[in-house]
């Protein structure tokens, strides 16, 4: 063990960098997904099997995860509370960035994960009550511990809806943020939280929408990540 003492943010980050990025994304993808493996966070991450096997033997090291005898990864409380402490930072930037910088919501995800190390504990509550406490970030994904996370990860995916489905989309999913031109279409195309839509068609290729008087036709691959209620 690398040290008795818990370790924060500002420690492990100098210590080992893309800590946080793996821990973050272990999180989320325990969250929404449940079953953690080293092939998922490969294909997560864009980076090879091998390389997640030293990370997660370096993550043991700091008693930040746990991975049983056939690969399922889970995060330790200390791993867990990391984890969450990162997310925080980073929606609340997200939400500094948007809300008073007014900087493209397309870039704002990609924009936090640069800055999400560097900020005290002091600020990100400053910032935390600053915002009154936000639920969301501003693509929709919960803090976690909010007391909407549960419902809002239970939300359907719009790919699973059927002609005539009418509802409310609330969430981009943290791996449809990362997903190459989707905040960008999602943009273009004004399918954000808190906007509503209807069904007209769905096919194997395509989800189309009405919005307003708008006629969308969303690619499976988009809407596979796009999240609503009715």
């Amino acid at each position: 063990m690398e040290t008795e003492k818990e370790l924060t943010i500002a420690d492990l980050n100098e210590k080992y960098p893309a800590a946080l990025e793996y821990l973050t994304e272990i999180f989320l993808i325990h969250r929404d997904y449940g079953l953690v493996k080293n092939s998922v966070i490969a294909k997560r991450l864009g980076v090879s099997k091998p390389a997640v096997t030293q990370a997660m033997k370096r993550l043991k090291k700091y008693s930040l995860i746990e991975q049983d005898l056939y690969g399922s990864i889970l995060l330790t409380p200390a791993g867990r509370r990391v984890a969450a402490k990162v997310l925080k930072r980073h929606y609340l930037i997200e939400h500094l960035l948007i809300h008073q910088l007014d900087y493209p919501w397309v870039k704002s995800d990609e924009e936090a994960a640069r800055i999400q190390a560097t900020l005290s504990d002091e600020f990100t509550d400053y910032l935390f009550e600053f915002f009154n406490r936000p639920d969301f970030c501003p693509h929709g994904n919960p803090f976690p511990g909010s007391v909407s996370e549960k419902k809002t990860l239970s939300a359907p995916r719009l790919s699973s809806a059927v002609s005539g489905t009418r509802g409310l989309i609330v969430r981009i999913t943290e791996e449809g943020e990362v997903a190459d031109g989707l905040l960008q279409f999602c943009y273009e195309n004004r399918m954000q939280p808190g906007v509503e839509f209807v069904i007209l068609k769905t096919s194997g290729d395509f989800v189309t929408v009405r919005l307003g008087e708008i006629k969308i036709d969303i690619p499976s691959g988009i809407a596979d990540f796009i999240c609503f209620t009715e």
